[in-house]
């Protein structure tokens, strides 16, 4: 079969670059509208081939898609969808792609809420997508989110995927440093830009994912503060922070919090390394 010779090249040609031939199927299984593990049953296939107006156009779509791919676009560029705890996001150019390793922050956060029977205030600062808002907000009917960002290319994103997974959250269009005066919440958690300017990153990151949402200055610590600083003065008293950051700024973090608030905690993410930080506001 044609497809399946198509399918072997592209993936032949991923290996040689250094990238996971996996994204070929996920490319393949995205145009055809079926998982990726239906690429192995012929009928669903074959099913899917006849259902399209011209199968031609399937090869023409799947060989740019793969070019996008082998020039370091990430994949959920190009299918313009990403997955995050369990919820299924749009994203773009302009949005940070959401980690799994972020996912442990909104666990975190729904484990606590199961806990509680009362509302309670969530705030999302530097929202992006999205994600850990939304992953919260549909899952804990119990939380009020608000998702502050500023970036207008991430607010399409936001937004749009608000919408499409009717949550109901409030959006601040403001930069983090001055929003939500003489507010307060219960809960703030926060994915800043924290990598150092300068770092060396994946080809895939730096080239194409958006820098206001990744580096946060010169030692990676100077947009975090402004962070924790909107952390301190947004949240309740034994209010919860959780931050995430990069495994070697753990202790910078914790050294930060130290003043105004208590109960720190590093936690580990599935690699092993200090991931992200909960406290306790004084």
């Amino acid at each position: 079969m044609e497809l399946r010779t198509r399918l072997q090249n592209s993936k032949s040609a991923f290996r040689e670059v250094g990238i996971n031939e996996v994204d070929a199927e996920l490319l393949l299984a995205h145009l055809l509208g079926i998982s990726r593990m239906d690429l192995h049953n012929s009928v669903k296939v074959e099913q899917r081939l006849s259902e399209a107006h011209n199968v031609s156009d399937i090869f023409d779509e799947f060989e740019i898609a793969c070019q996008r791919r082998l020039a370091g676009e990430p994949l959920q560029y190009i299918t313009e969808v990403a997955y995050f705890h369990n919820v299924t996001l749009s994203v773009g150019p302009g949005v940070l792609v959401p980690r799994p390793e972020t996912e442990a922050i909104a666990e975190s956060v729904l484990t606590h809420l199961q806990q509680i029977r009362t509302q309670v205030s969530v705030v999302d600062l530097g929202a992006g997508s999205g994600a850990l808002a939304i992953a919260i907000a549909t899952q804990a009917p119990n939380a009020r989110v608000v998702a502050v960002e500023k970036d207008p290319a991430a607010l399409v994103y936001l937004k749009k995927n608000i919408a499409a997974c009717e949550a109901q959250i409030s959006v601040i269009e403001e930069d983090v440093a001055t929003a939500l005066q003489g507010v307060k919440a219960d809960i703030v958690v926060a994915n800043p830009p924290y990598i150092h300017d300068g770092a060396d990153l994946p080809r895939e990151v730096v080239e194409f994912e958006p820098a206001v949402a990744l580096f946060g200055g010169p030692t990676g610590m100077e947009v975090p503060k402004i962070f924790i600083a909107a952390a301190v003065r947004i949240l309740k008293p034994g209010g919860l922070l959780l931050i995430e950051h990069g495994e070697a700024q753990a202790d910078l973090i914790s050294d930060e919090l130290a003043g105004n608030f208590v109960g720190i905690t590093q936690h580990l993410d599935h690699n092993e390394r200090a991931r992200w930080t909960s406290a306790e506001r004084r």
